[in-house]
């Protein structure tokens, strides 16, 4: 199941129904963080959770999941068509290229990491990642190493290990970065 659409529903509903999550999370009786990490797909909600998410938004469970197990052979993403996608606390803008098809293994990202931006804190979670510098410097930092890595330059790493990435510089930088396995 695509759990950055799950996500991606789960909000659309809250907040095209005008709620806060504060207003969720009094309805539900769920804490407003653990609404906050389910938006931004940082967390995968147990069943009961989603039912009590889904009650408080006024969907039953088939209306939130329908067609989430879907396989198209193909998806196309337009230019006008991405997703920007809140994953972190971070001023990095992530845009889903893949959101068209729901049950995928890996997880593709524009991220758009402005002048002297980027991740404060590591972020390590399960799973495989790649990275290619479409635009610009960043540091990339992977345990106790640090890289600087310029348009062109590409990483692949085990997740799993404490890494981060960021941008030193006043210019914007743009990178391609995919999820394999579950991302957090």
């Amino acid at each position: 199941m695509n759990m950055v659409e799950l996500a991606a529903r789960i909000k659309a509903a809250r907040t095209g129904k005008g709620f806060t999550l504060d207003r969720v999370a009094e309805i539900s009786g769920l804490g407003k963080g653990l609404l906050s990490k389910v938006e931004n797909f940082r967390v995968t909600p147990s069943l009961p959770t989603l039912a009590r998410i889904t009650e408080a938004l006024g969907l039953t469970m088939s209306e939130l999941l329908d067609g989430l197990d879907a396989k198209p052979q193909i998806s196309i993403v337009r230019a006008a068509d991405r997703r920007e996608v809140e994953r972190d606390q971070s001023d990095v803008r992530y845009f889903s290229l893949a959101h068209g098809r729901p049950d995928r293994s890996m997880d593709p990202f524009e991220l758009v990491i402005p002048p002297h931006g980027g991740r404060r804190d590591p972020m390590p979670h399960e799973g495989e990642e790649f990275l290619i510098v479409l635009e610009g410097t960043v540091g990339f930092d992977f345990g106790d190493l640090t890289y600087q890595l310029a348009a062109g330059d590409a990483v692949y790493f085990d997740a799993e290990t404490q890494h981060r990435v960021y941008n030193n510089t006043g210019d914007p930088a743009r990178v391609l970065c995919l999820f394999l396995g579950r991302p957090l």
